[in-house]
């Protein structure tokens, strides 16, 4: 499956509508983006039950400020709707593919319990 361009419009209905989403925030000036793009195409082509979706931040700057993106490429990482992983930096082909698998094998009862627990002790504070 090839990546979908995520907007301010849709980035929210792909990230709810499915299992697993990896976001990749970058722009078309970035070096380190434009080599981390090819890594990116083929997780998308190796692992095509998980959504791949780019965010241009420089169309996107409210959805870039929104997400708190500093540095690019930044990689997202949404499982259920949640995210579970936010990393700035390209990831190697075997690092990426580790992401994957990590986040497709994470107990997303227990993420629930640990967030709700955090929110917990925040409101306690």
């Amino acid at each position: 499956m090839a990546t979908q361009t995520l907007t301010a419009q849709n980035f929210d209905e792909i990230v709810t509508g499915n299992d697993v989403v990896l976001v990749d925030f970058w722009a078309d000036w970035c070096g380190p983006c434009k080599q981390f793009a090819p890594t990116f195409e083929a997780s998308s082509d190796k692992y095509p039950d998980v959504v791949h979706g780019k965010v241009d931040t420089e169309a996107e700057q409210s959805l870039a400020a929104a997400a708190n993106i500093r540095s690019i490429p930044t990689i997202m990482a949404f499982r259920e709707g949640v995210l579970v992983f936010a990393q700035p930096g390209a990831l190697p082909p075997d690092a990426l593919e580790d992401l994957v698998t990590q986040v497709k094998a994470l107990d997303m009862e227990e993420v629930r319990k640990q967030l709700a627990e955090q929110q917990a002790q925040q409101e306690q504070a």
